[in-house]
């Protein structure tokens, strides 16, 4: 599958081996399983990818924690991002143009639709440089064609 191949190349750096792709949401977070046994989650607006549940059993717990179901859901976000830019088109996801981490706004004008394979690309490769650096570090964020 070519996004669990496009997640290798941008995120493995953090130790995923990911063999199935269980779930997705409409800003691009991923469930996945590596082969290991293990779920991880991928969330792009945040530029994080690490392991939620060690086992399936573990990950059927998750699934009924209304905390997580609020965060993964994003029903707020979403709406506003629906109102703003319209249904998806196939193929792309919801996203924040800055990630929040860097400061970037969860709503308003930082909305925008992106590609889903862009989305993994561009958020692992972005945490990749910035891992490791404190809170509050300053950055350059340079774009290229």
């Amino acid at each position: 599958m070519r996004l669990l191949d496009e997640v290798r190349s941008a995120w493995g750096w953090v130790g995923i081996e990911p063999v199935e792709l269980i779930d997705d949401n409409d800003f691009g977070n991923l469930i996945l399983k590596d082969v290991h046994g293990q779920y991880w989650r991928l969330c792009p607006e945040d530029l994080y990818c690490e392991v939620v549940a060690r086992s399936r059993e573990e990950l059927d717990r998750l699934a009924k924690d209304q905390e997580f179901l609020r965060d993964w859901y994003m029903r707020a976000l979403v709406d506003q991002a629906f109102q703003r830019l319209g249904v998806l088109a196939p193929g792309r996801k919801y996203c924040l143009k800055i990630p929040g981490v860097l400061g970037g706004e969860y709503g308003g004008d930082n909305l925008g639709t992106i590609p889903f394979d862009e989305l993994i690309s561009a958020s692992g490769h972005i945490a990749q440089q910035i891992a490791g650096l404190p809170d509050g570090a300053s950055i350059k964020l340079s774009v290229t064609g």
